[in-house]
């Protein structure tokens, strides 16, 4: 079977730059139809502004998704481009260094907020879509043998910092391991329904926010690639096929698993650095 996800219809936030960016246009390149959401308008604008205008399979949407009107309005405004939502790809992250110490400075609320909750409402919210489509499919194929077609796919984004003790991203690190909690919950929840959830833990992967470490940190780029055994940090691009696998019917036995994709990092235990 191949990883074939032509012709099916994908929301992915998070979708303006980084690895977002690079699974939207990836996904657009294997045929499918796609909304491109974030935050960033103007960021939004700038890499796909053109290619969203008229009736091709390239759409974006703007706005803060911890509202949970704004995040209605983005799946009716999928739905209203292109009918249906066959796939969700959680993407849309925040990383911030916290102090465990200074809870004026505390990250945690913030990072539960941008990388868990608003992925939860909107996978919710979603999920519920897919079932009415697959409630009307079912209807009108009588009664077809074999097991129901899928209901759809949620792929949610987390970190290997979900299982490494840093306490200078205490925030980050309990934000992604609930991110991988929420993935099993709602993967057994949303079973009987056809909706598989998997999620992406990823490290050493060159994301949105690992690039504004860097600058920061320059030095941090020797300490990730001597601490990860393939020796080097990897560009988006080597996450969107796993992340199309996932979203595809290759994977139409897989639920609750959570892939990691970090060229070994997560086998040692030598980097300082954060994990992104």
């Amino acid at each position: 079977m191949s990883f074939s996800i032509t012709g099916k219809t994908a929301i992915v936030t998070g979708a303006a730059n980084g690895i977002g960016l690079a699974i939207a246009r990836h996904f657009v390149d294997k045929g499918a139809h796609v909304m491109f959401a974030d935050m960033d308008e103007a960021r939004l604008a700038d890499e796909i502004g053109e290619e969203a205008r008229g009736d091709g399979p390239v759409r974006m949407f703007a706005g803060d998704l911890r509202q949970k009107l704004t995040i209605a309005n983005l799946l009716s405004a999928t739905i209203d481009a292109f009918d249906r939502v066959d796939i969700l790809v959680n993407a849309s992250r925040m990383m911030r260094m916290s102090d465990p110490l200074t809870v004026e400075e505390d990250a945690v609320d913030e990072m539960l907020q941008q990388n868990l909750m608003t992925s939860l409402r909107l996978s919710q919210l979603t999920a519920k879509r897919m079932i009415k489509q697959a409630e009307t499919l079912a209807a009108t194929s009588g009664d077809a043998e074999g097991p129901p077609p899928p209901a759809g796919s949620i792929i949610n984004l987390s970190s290997i910092a979900a299982s490494r003790t840093q306490s200078c991203l205490l925030g980050y690190s309990i934000a992604c391991a609930a991110v991988d909690q929420m993935t099993r919950s709602l993967a057994v929840a949303m079973a009987p329904q056809g909706i598989r959830v998997n999620a992406v833990a990823f490290g050493s992967v060159l994301s949105g926010s690992l690039q504004a470490a860097l600058r920061e940190e320059p030095d941090w780029r020797g300490s990730i690639e001597t601490g990860t055994p393939m020796g080097r940090i990897a560009p988006a691009a080597e996450l969107v096929e796993t992340v199309q696998y996932l979203a595809s019917d290759a994977a139409s036995f897989m639920t609750g698993q959570i892939l990691t994709v970090d060229g070994g990092r997560s086998l040692l235990d030598v980097v300082a650095a954060p994990a992104h």
